[in-house]
């Protein structure tokens, strides 16, 4: 296989998992009301991070590895923000990827083997994250997390929690905003489902009606009946809910009463706040690994919930030094229970089109329960899955929720039973154009490009996307309805839908006011963020972060595409900028290349741009001597890591190259520098040693 045909594949596929992961997002964090169980999300999400991991110039805007939770939506909760912002953790399904995450924390802090590395290990309750903060030692204010900068107001819920104290006790500072999870116990949600069920009975006999148990609303597992009995707008229906909090961490506090974790933790407990009773300390992998097998042989005795283990680096400064990526910490990892397995009937496989004209086969299933969630549907990814599989409409299969692609087929038991192999279709099911690979790949695409309605309306939809322009209004409906009658072709035509403003107050559901509205969030979009729009162009391999490394470096469109003409046509020069820009590789400049090359496309891109008017793309800086400036490290750096460097530079503003170029402001050498290090001096580039980076480092705060 390609590397072409892998960075199709896994660009296609991380569309479909922000999509998928957005939508449980949103029935898990605001909706309360999950369709899939915690492992089968946390397995979307771990295939989400293992494709960015292999190919990071394609994560997303809208990838979930850029965000935590939920946006807080329309809510009879008021909104607060965050002063710190409460972040998630980032999962480990083995041992391996737990050595794998200590051996991150060290070369990322250039520890050596021999330096000690503790680490705390507590159980991962499964509870709605809450945080609380004290004042003076009383408490004015509780939130949920949200997603992660904007949670609800539940201060006045929270005060029927007897685990959570108005007041704390012995010297507190000033300002301290602890953080943990609002849980219930799991005798407690069988109560409560219960007592759901008597109510709805009672009110049948009441109005003399028939008892229909199927349409009685319960919980659907105790972290959910948690979620629903902190975030109601009637602070005495959360008082009749038994809820209880534990501590495990904390957020902005005018001081921190230790210099460790374990130190913290322990402090917390002693002002009143109940924390975990498995909460432990660590000195080596081993002590970690068992430390999670105990908790996990203790799991099925437990009065509450729980999905794994977290483990923590001990040492707060080291914390500090590691950071966060978009939304977790380095410092921390869940290492999570491994899920389970069923059988059932694959009772239909349908054909899925997506804007890139992949034809993606998604497996009908009997619906099946495994782990307390119903199941109907499987990815079966592409035709030689179905080929390693012999999988056919009929076939009893097992389904796996583990660690991997969730739900996942892993084993067809009929696989020998004599009956016709599927056969996956040459042609596209909605355009009836011949459906072909391209050389090397396993993935079949529809040639019919843009005259594939498929095709054209998930790229309209991607357009509009929150990652990309963000047009409040477009929703896949009205993309699919508007495209139907003819007025939405391409991105040009959602700034020309002005003019159909009269035949759109003509169609049923459509009013003045919200006709108005969507034309005017068009009208907002008119100078869009210049990223934004190339990454909605959804040209392949380009994908957010990709966009915004481009525009970082070009400034404008028309730059970036004379430099992608220029390239195609051979000059190296062009070629050798583009490739400069860190996670930019030949096949991003191959596919640039072509895309400008197509006539269609030419036509599109110039349709838009008589329409929009992007602004000079501008990276916003901080006050420090490398602010804007692009800096390349080379040679061996002694005090720090590789990675460690990059994200300083990045807090101070400026960008890390990988690549000596025309356009690199300071390289940083340590020893064995080489090529770069001659270059840099052909180029008259300044040059600093490591020390005088850490020297700007220390001065910018």
């Amino acid at each position: 296989m390609s590397q072409n045909a892998t960075e199709a594949q896994a660009a296609n596929e991380l569309m479909r998992l922000a999509r998928q992961i957005a939508r449980h997002n949103r029935l898990y964090h605001a909706d309360d009301a999950p369709e899939i169980s915690d492992a089968e999300y946390d397995a979307l999400v771990r295939r989400n991070a293992e494709l960015e991991a292999e190919f990071p110039h394609l994560i997303r805007a809208d990838s979930p590895s850029q965000k935590v939770g939920h946006e807080v939506a329309a809510s009879p909760l008021s909104k607060v923000t965050h002063e710190v912002r409460m972040m998630s953790l980032d999962n480990a399904f083995s041992a391996g990827e737990v050595a794998d995450f200590l051996s991150r924390v060290r070369r990322f802090l250039a520890l050596p083997d021999n330096e000690p590395l503790a680490i705390t290990a507590e159980d991962k309750i499964d509870g709605l994250s809450c945080s609380l903060r004290y004042e003076k030692r009383r408490l004015v204010r509780a939130a949920t997390r949200g997603d992660g900068q904007v949670g609800e107001d539940v201060t006045a819920n929270v005060a029927y929690i007897p685990d959570i104290p108005q007041e704390l006790i012995g010297e507190v500072p000033e300002i301290f905003e602890v953080r943990g999870e609002v849980y219930m116990e799991k005798a407690a949600f069988l109560t409560l489902n219960a007592a759901l069920l008597d109510d709805a009975r009672a009110v049948a006999d009441a109005k003399g009606e028939a008892f229909d148990e199927s349409k009685v609303r319960q919980f659907a597992n105790p972290r959910n009946a948690a979620a629903g009995s902190l975030r109601q707008k009637d602070p005495s229906v959360t008082a009749k809910r038994p809820l209880r909090f534990w501590a495990h961490g904390w957020g902005a506090a005018s001081a921190v009463p230790g210099a460790t974790q374990h130190e913290v933790i322990r402090q917390l407990e002693s002002w009143g706040l109940p924390v975990s009773p498995d909460f432990r300390l660590c000195r080596s992998l081993e002590d970690m690994l068992t430390a999670y097998e105990a908790i996990r042989a203790g799991r099925a005795g437990l009065a509450y919930e729980i999905d794994g283990v977290v483990y923590k680096v001990d040492r707060l400064d080291w914390q500090a030094r590691l950071g966060f990526v978009a939304k977790a910490p380095r410092w921390g990892l869940a290492h999570k229970f491994p899920a389970e397995q069923a059988e059932t009937v694959l009772e239909a496989i349908d054909i899925q089109v997506g804007r890139t004209g992949k034809l993606t086969p998604v497996g009908r299933l009997r619906p099946v329960l495994v782990g307390g969630v119903t199941v109907t549907n499987v990815t079966l990814h592409n035709r030689d899955e179905i080929a390693r599989l012999g999988v056919r409409p009929g076939d009893r299969v097992v389904l796996q929720r583990a660690g991997d692609v969730i739900p996942q087929l892993v084993d067809n038991l009929t696989r020998d039973e004599e009956r016709p192999a599927f056969v996956f279709p040459d042609h596209c099911p909605q355009c009836h154009s011949e459906a072909v690979p391209e050389e090397g790949e396993v993935d079949v695409r529809c040639t019919g490009g843009l005259i594939c309605p498929a095709q054209r309306t998930e790229r309209l939809k991607h357009f509009v996307s929150r990652a990309a322009l963000d047009i409040e209004g477009f929703g896949e409906k009205t993309i699919d309805k508007l495209f139907s009658v003819g007025w939405l072709q391409s991105p040009a035509d959602i700034f020309r839908l002005r003019r159909h403003r009269t035949g759109l107050l003509a169609r049923e559901g459509w009013k003045e006011k919200s006709v108005d509205n969507l034309l005017a969030a068009v009208e907002t979009k008119r100078q869009p963020d210049a990223a934004r729009l190339l990454f909605g162009l959804g040209i392949r391999h380009v994908g957010a972060v990709t966009a915004r490394d481009l525009m970082k470096q070009f400034g404008t469109l028309p730059a970036l595409r004379h430099a992608a003409e220029k390239a195609r046509a051979g000059d190296s020069e062009a070629a050798g900028e583009l490739l400069s820009i860190d996670g930019v590789g030949p096949v991003v400049v191959e596919a640039l290349g072509e895309f400008f090359h197509e006539e269609h496309n030419r036509a599109v891109w110039d349709d838009l741009l008589g329409e929009v008017s992007p602004p000079l793309y501008q990276v916003e800086t901080r006050d420090s001597e490398v602010a804007g400036m692009t800096v390349v490290f080379t040679g061996k750096l002694e005090t720090m890591s590789r990675d460690e460097a990059k994200a300083q530079a990045e807090r101070l503003g400026a960008k890390a190259a990988g690549a000596v170029s025309a356009k690199t402001d300071l390289v940083v050498a340590g020893p064995g520098a080489g090529s770069k290090l001659k270059k840099a001096a052909e180029l008259g580039i300044r040059v600093i040693e490591e020390a005088e980076w850490a020297e700007i480092v220390r001065a910018a705060g």
